[in-house]
């Protein structure tokens, strides 16, 4: 039976280039898939992880997206990935600065370590004002009216609970300022500029601290109002699809909070990406 015009799969983002940072693996692997699907012309894949970058992008097809080598907290690699991805594709229309790092140690204000602050804010904060400065540059050079989307954390948010972690929540609320401030100057030419923030969920970065997607859901089912469902990286994918695409035209400076009605945050805090 042939489709017709109203069952036919929706492509929100058709024809757009996007740029997806930390795109080798996690929450940003599953978002340039979903952007694939979605009939992006092209999805460049940043990250540091070379051979999972390149697996990503012969998986979606060499015609349709690139893997760009980038250490986000050098915004010379920041320029060049967008440099790149104008030169090659034309413009940028959506930029999802997803890649970021968890604590390496529990980090409390009286055994605060300054030099794991420093490496932390170089990356989440740095590195995604960096995304942000550079994807708006390209943006406004074309003027294309584009998308920017970053990741932040319901840690931003919700602090009852799992606050040990203290360069880390400190980073997350400086993504919702970044957003905040950039959405309003940003609107004049356009651009929209929001950011999804996940609770916690099993992926590389969980898996370091040894837990697993049943053992994070151990973790925080009990403090999470949504029953019956464990967060997943598709769920975060959609979010930023959303964000990404015209449905969510008139919105921007948002904080979309993905995270099942959390209640508060478990003591034993595990980072999500």
């Amino acid at each position: 039976m042939a489709h017709t015009e109203s069952t036919l799969p929706l492509k929100k983002l058709q024809g757009k280039v996007a740029i997806v940072t930390g795109g080798a693996s996690g929450i940003g692997e599953a978002t340039a898939r979903l952007f694939a699907d979605h009939g992006v012309q092209a999805v460049v894949i940043a990250d540091v992880q070379d051979k999972k970058g390149q697996i990503v992008v012969e998986s979606i097809g060499v015609e349709r997206s690139s893997y760009v080598h980038c250490d986000v907290s050098d915004e010379k690699q920041v320029k060049a990935m967008v440099d790149f991805t104008v030169q090659k594709y034309g413009q940028l229309d959506i930029m999802f600065s997803n890649a970021g790092i968890p604590s390496k140690s529990e980090q409390t204000i009286l055994n605060f370590d300054f030099s794991q602050y420093e490496t932390m804010f170089g990356i989440n904060v740095r590195g995604m004002t960096a995304c942000v400065k550079h994807a708006a540059r390209a943006m406004v050079e074309k003027g294309v009216k584009g998308t920017i989307v970053c990741t932040a954390s319901v840690v931003a948010t919700n602090c009852k609970g799992g606050t040990n972690l203290t360069d880390y929540v400190m980073s997350k609320h400086a993504i919702l300022g970044l957003v905040r401030a950039a959405s309003q100057q940003l609107g004049v030419h356009g651009i929209r500029v929001n950011c999804v923030s996940p609770s916690a969920i099993a992926t590389g970065m969980a898996a370091n601290t040894g837990l697993t997607n049943e053992g994070v859901q151990m973790v925080f089912g009990p403090f999470t109002a949504l029953k019956g469902i464990a967060l997943t990286v598709k769920h975060i994918a959609d979010a930023v699809l959303f964000l990404a695409s015209e449905n969510s035209a008139f919105v921007t400076g948002h904080d979309l909070v993905v995270d099942g009605g959390l209640i508060s945050l478990p003591h034993k805090l595990v980072t999500e990406k």
